[in-house]
């Protein structure tokens, strides 16, 4: 049996990471808007449509992960074959994202529709995510390239069992 995640867990996994870069290529349309507005100019068209884009986004990525953290608990993973520490840092950084994405997005959806006054809590939530992004990355690169292990094959190849999806 190949141990790992499940298809439903991985695809979760990509799509979230293919719309996480929308994010960051649309949230300085928002900037944008209110400086236009408080400058008394109209917004070009082409921001309130990143803005658009940009929250609803947001609320996919909050509603997928809030999902992916569903399954984690209910169909956890095969356990990885790694060293102690090891694998408890990992699992800290997963249930971080779990935390602080879920937590990002609330905070995005408050300052849309309640108070902006969140959003400088926003604006350094997108700052901790770009962190831990930059060293779960590290850490594919360095099992992949230093260890050699089949670490990064846990998230690309589904697990081997009855109940795979």
């Amino acid at each position: 049996m190949r141990d790992g995640y499940r298809t439903s867990q991985i695809a979760l996994h990509w799509l979230i990471a293919g719309l996480l870069p929308v994010q960051y290529l649309t949230g300085g349309s928002i900037e944008r808007i209110h400086h236009a507005v408080h400058m008394g100019m109209q917004p070009s068209s082409f921001d309130v449509f990143q803005h658009q884009v940009h929250n609803y986004t947001g609320m996919a990525i909050g509603g997928l992960m809030g999902l992916r953290l569903l399954l984690r608990i209910t169909r956890p993973p095969s356990p990885a074959a790694s060293p102690m520490g090891a694998g408890l840092l990992a699992k800290a950084l997963h249930f971080g994202f779990y935390a602080v994405i879920i937590a990002q997005a609330t905070l995005g959806f408050v300052a849309s529709y309640l108070t902006f006054s969140v959003a400088p809590l926003h604006v350094i939530g997108s700052n901790v995510i770009l962190a831990m992004v930059a060293l779960h990355f590290t850490a594919a690169a360095w099992h992949t390239l230093i260890r050699r292990d089949a670490t990064l094959d846990r998230m690309i190849l589904p697990r081997n069992d009855q109940t795979a999806t």
